[in-house]
């Protein structure tokens, strides 16, 4: 049966419900039935009930199901992506809502066809050892409403290829697109292996307390994070927490400014810049300041914004209104400073949905709150530097560490540069790539613990020793 828009909305939707508007617009894109602890409660009795059976599958069958699932996933391409487009905002082209739903299907199919063999530690006259990997039981997986479908496959994919079940909470922002997205991975799973519970806040706080929660995955702020370590302390559960980034790139002045700035673009506006893993902060050396600005503006100008169902645009609106003022706030504070706007900055107050233009914000001090501040939008302050031990310093000189990069055309030195930057990753002559086999993970209070590839199926096991 093919899966057309008007059949997965009705799949999900609850006449009941909270409405979930489109926030390029303000229309209603559907409702969404928010549950209380007690619903969820009993879906983690269902799962905790399940995961024996799912467990002593064998991991060829689980990994058979997970390509399944891939496959339900490509044919409900189109739904899902426009789906997304209106509830989350992002444009259906350019690395937005198509590219997300298919790094979906791209994650569970690495996921499932990633080996972890037995390690074998000792195998001799010493004696013999081995390493297994088992299951931990109930998986928990809390999601932001950024990446709301791409984000809940990194957290769901490994758990179930290691015989867990996962319990589901999607940002109260986007739920929709995490019901829709369950829903058609469900279509191939056993009952209650994959459950979604919509909801609040008060869900998660139920999920990172819940005795029977045995690992928790979380992708959101620092603040929410701190609050997960302290209520999940009592169950000592385990935890994968991708936290608050604000991510720096040196610009090194041996680069050919022209032939960088799409890059830099699209390292720093993914998504209209509301990604973890965006470029936050660039640091430029004065050599190659002003023309790094000029040939970045240029981009930004040619790049279209306007709602995401129009196959023009590659930026959209803002998600929520309370991200929308945060930015705002942000870029005016360095307009009063005296910074200079070179692009946007000044959004048209009387036009629907949640746009703020393109910003680039350039003679700003590196003290300024768009520069020492998650802003999480479309605004990149520009500092100038003089000297690469200045830059680096001003890279490490937060209190976070998910991401940055290096620019140059000397791929040695900026190795070099990137040793000593305090970031879990660091690219060069790129920002933000990742890939299904790269482990990622931030430092600082960006948070801990890895995702993808073998680390990331390792971070949802229980390591056991056989020796004898």
């Amino acid at each position: 049966m093919t899966i057309t828009f008007d059949s997965l909305l009705s799949e999900i939707t609850d006449p009941n419900g909270r409405e979930i508007l489109d926030p390029a617009t303000g229309e209603v894109v559907g409702k969404a039935r928010f549950e209380g602890v007690e619903v969820l409660d009993a879906a983690i009795a269902r799962a905790k009930a399940a995961q024996p059976a799912w467990a002593a599958c064998s991991d060829e069958d689980r990994a058979g199901l997970l390509l399944q699932a891939a496959d339900a996933i490509d044919a409900a391409t189109e739904p899902l992506a426009e789906l997304l487009s209106r509830e989350q905002g992002k444009p259906l082209n350019g690395p937005n809502a198509r590219f997300e739903v298919g790094a979906c299907a791209t994650w569970l199919r690495a996921t499932a066809t990633t080996e972890l063999p037995v390690q074998v530690l000792l195998d001799g006259d010493e004696g013999s050892a081995e390493m297994y990997y088992r299951p931990l039981g109930v998986v928990g997986a809390i999601g932001p409403w950024n990446w709301p479908m791409m984000i809940t496959v990194w957290q769901i994919a490994p758990a179930l290829r290691m015989g867990n079940t996962t319990v589901v909470k999607p940002s109260e922002y986007t739920p929709l697109s995490v019901l829709a997205l369950v829903a058609v991975i469900n279509s191939v799973l056993p009952e209650n292996v994959l459950t979604v519970v919509a909801g609040e806040g008060d869900l998660g706080a139920r999920l990172s307390s819940h005795p029977d929660i045995d690992k928790l995955m979380f992708t959101g702020s620092t603040r929410t994070g701190q609050s997960i370590i302290k209520s999940s302390a009592d169950t000592i559960k385990r935890l994968t927490l991708e936290l608050g980034g604000n991510d720096a790139g040196i610009v090194l002045p041996d680069v050919d400014p022209k032939a960088i700035a799409e890059e830099l673009f699209w390292g720093a506006f993914i998504n209209t810049g509301q990604t973890c893993a965006a470029l936050k902060r660039l640091y430029v050396h004065t050599d190659v300041y002003d023309e790094v600005c000029t040939e970045l503006a240029a981009v930004a100008r040619s790049m279209p914004m306007g709602r995401g169902l129009d196959e023009n645009n590659v930026l959209g609106p803002l998600q929520n209104k309370a991200q929308y003022d945060i930015v705002a706030n942000l870029v005016e504070r360095a307009r009063e400073s005296g910074a200079t706007i070179l692009v946007g900055g000044t959004p048209d107050a009387d036009a629907p949905g949640h746009f703020y233009p393109t910003t680039l914000v350039s003679n700003i001090a590196p003290d300024n709150a768009l520069v020492t501040e998650e802003q999480f939008g479309p605004a990149l302050p520009i500092i100038r530097y003089e000297t690469v031990d200045e830059a680096i310093e001003l890279a490490n000189g937060l209190d976070v560490g998910l991401g940055a990069s290096v620019w140059s055309s000397d791929r040695d030195a900026a190795r070099k540069i990137a040793a000593r930057i305090q970031a879990g990753t660091v690219w060069i002559n790129k920002h933000g790539g990742i890939h299904p086999m790269v482990p990622f993970g931030g430092v600082k209070m960006s948070g801990y613990g890895l995702e993808f590839g073998v680390e990331g199926l390792k971070s949802v096991s229980a390591p056991q020793v056989i020796s004898g």
